[in-house]
């Protein structure tokens, strides 16, 4: 009787252990996302380092699984995506923006890391010149789909950010990616019902609002993508505030007031 009392009893603490797991905010993405180590390196950072600032971590984690120089499509080719999804579990969020390395080569010495543009399902056979293995490559949006599809087989709520916007600017404005990787992931999440962000614009409009002498001096040292402590942060509050006017998206109640 009291070995059955004692399983009893352990069940129901096993049960409240599960029950009173964190959620995970899983990040993947590139290097805009998490550059380097993640530790600052050459001062520059990914806006997904400082995401924490804006939640209540006492009730929620982040792990920030982005590697830099990934695509839309290496991301899953070299297995990152698997080793994430595997730690996933029901209630968990994740958050996935891909584009900056989407545009390169499909098949080349170098990196091989292009996707086909577009949201299609065409698709192009290829003997990988790096990694000397056949490969079938897919649309920049068939291999968004697949994020979404898995995250939710997986009893996760995914959510799309479109890349963010990169320090290039024309007639006194940044350029954005409405014609092209943007609006792509835009229409992708709207198709398979995932939450969107915007962050190509948010981003862009705040540069704006900085203008261009100080985006220059403040947010970017070598190149116009990859940003500073102070643009990493400026991009991770903009993903936050996205969050927070997401009625529906239960993950805005772990923001911080």
């Amino acid at each position: 009787m009291r070995y059955i009392v004692l399983l009893v009893l352990l069940g129901i603490a096993t049960s409240f252990t599960v029950q009173k797991q964190k959620p995970v905010i899983y990040l993947v993405g590139d290097s805009t996302v998490k550059n380097g180590s993640g530790k600052g390196d050459s001062g520059l950072w990914g806006w997904g380092d400082f995401l924490y600032t804006q939640f209540d971590t006492t009730k929620v984690r982040i792990e920030n699984h982005a590697r830099g120089g990934r695509s839309s499509r290496t991301y899953q080719t070299e297995g990152l995506w698997h080793n994430v999804l595997a730690n996933v579990k029901p209630g968990d969020y994740i958050i996935m923006q891909f584009g900056h390395n989407d545009g390169g080569a499909i098949n080349d010495t170098l990196r091989a890391r292009g996707s086909i543009r577009g949201i299609g399902e065409e698709t192009e056979e290829i003997d990988n010149l790096i990694t000397h293995k056949h490969e079938i490559v897919h649309s920049y949006g068939w291999y968004m789909r697949k994020y979404i599809r898995d995250a939710k087989a997986k009893g996760a709520i995914p959510i799309v950010c479109s890349l963010v916007a990169r320090n290039v600017w024309k007639d006194g404005k940044v350029v954005r990616s409405t014609d092209s990787y943007a609006t792509w992931a835009a229409d992708v999440a709207k198709a398979e019902g995932a939450y969107y962000i915007d962050l190509n614009d948010l981003v862009a409009s705040r540069y704006e609002q900085l203008g261009p002498e100080e985006v220059k001096s403040k947010l970017f040292l070598e190149d116009h993508t990859h940003t500073t402590e102070a643009g990493a942060r400026i991009n991770a509050a903009l993903v936050a505030e996205a969050i927070r006017g997401e009625k529906k998206l239960a993950l805005r109640k772990f923001l911080r007031v």
